[in-house]
């Protein structure tokens, strides 16, 4: 158990914000693998203000909780505003995290995102106005710096801490290196010995040692998983159950993915409504058998001619028929698509 701010959160497995992933549907159906906290994907202040139909849904997240609204924005009048209308449409809001890492070009332009890694002190004024308009924690999401040459973490982190937020979540890389290449460690190597509040790690965390190796760098109070879960929603149960007894759970067996794949499907049906479930699944559902041994055609038939559940179905049924009693090896380390996008 550790605390964000007034809240108790139950374990060390976080679910990362991802873009055009991470709806209600889906953190519903990765809570009960043991997800300890969540956060809505990443959401403009200005939507909230201008009162966007589509923006407005990411506010509301019925019951799964402990869940934050993450926020991306450069002026603190405007984003605190913004916070403060979430609150009134959604006062079941557990906490609030401003994406301060995000390296996509569109939210740059705003000058949001890993943008504000290069205004320290901006920063910390957010997050005052944040926290002096609501009464909920207040996190913030970061990365090293702008580049190599521009890393002020350090700066940041500082800045942040005065001004009171409740924890913060480094993604070990700068805005130039984007998703590519590996995650600089090293460089917070013991970062959270240095730090007065929760640090949360975050970057190609794909498999169980990935969790750890991070944790035990770092020496921080939670790791989050983003990419790294999708399609492999048991890697939140390997990463909870160790970290609260030492035990290592072998990889899941192809059976059991295709049984979870089918269960997102209904989640997001629920969601969604049945035509653009389908359309997304074409995008999930190669990823639970990503780490399949010699299964790339069987990927290709998911993306491809999965247009309905009835032929999604007869190719996982295909599947779990050839080689249920396998398990996954090495997910996320060989065929992987274009994996979505997370601060």
């Amino acid at each position: 158990m550790w605390k964000l701010g007034s809240l108790n959160v139950d374990g060390k497995a976080v679910l990362g914000p991802m873009s055009g992933f991470t709806s209600s549907g889906y953190r519903d159906f990765m809570k009960p693998f043991g997800v300890a906290l969540s956060y809505t994907v990443m959401t403009s202040d200005l939507g909230i203000i201008h009162n966007h139909e589509k923006t407005n849904e990411y506010v509301h997240f019925g019951d799964n909780h402990p869940t934050g609204v993450q926020l991306y924005g450069s002026d603190p009048e405007t984003i605190s505003k913004a916070a403060t209308i979430a609150m009134e449409l959604n006062p079941d809001i557990d906490f609030f995290d401003v994406n301060m890492g995000c390296p996509v070009p569109k939210i740059i332009r705003t000058n949001s995102g890993s943008a504000l890694m290069r205004d320290p002190k901006r920063c910390g004024n957010i997050i005052r106005a944040i926290k002096s308009k609501v009464d909920v924690p207040v996190s913030a999401k970061i990365r090293l710096g702008w580049s190599l040459n521009e890393m002020n973490f350090r700066d940041v982190i500082d800045e942040l801490q005065s001004a009171d937020v409740d924890a913060i979540c480094v993604h070990p890389r700068t805005r130039s290196e984007a998703y590519s290449g590996s995650p600089h460690y090293d460089l917070i190597e013991g970062l959270q010995d240095e730090m007065s509040v929760p640090l949360i790690v975050s970057g190609n965390i794909y498999l169980l040692e990935d969790a750890i190796s991070a944790m035990r760098t770092s020496r921080a109070t939670a790791v989050m998983v983003a990419r790294g879960g999708v399609g492999n929603p048991y890697l939140v149960t390997q990463i909870d159950r160790y970290f609260r007894t030492g035990e290592r759970l072998p990889n899941p067996k192809i059976s059991q993915q295709v049984d979870w794949c089918l269960e997102l499907a209904d989640f997001m049906i629920k969601e969604k409504g049945y035509e653009e479930a389908m359309r997304k699944f074409r995008i999930y559902a190669p990823k639970f058998i990503a780490g399949c041994h010699k299964c790339r055609s069987y990927r290709y038939d998911l993306a491809v001619k999965s247009k309905d559940m009835e032929s999604l179905k007869e190719i996982l049924y295909d599947i779990r028929d050839k080689m249920g009693d396998m398990r996954i090896n090495t997910y996320g380390r060989i065929d992987q698509d274009e994996p979505p996008h997370s601060s």
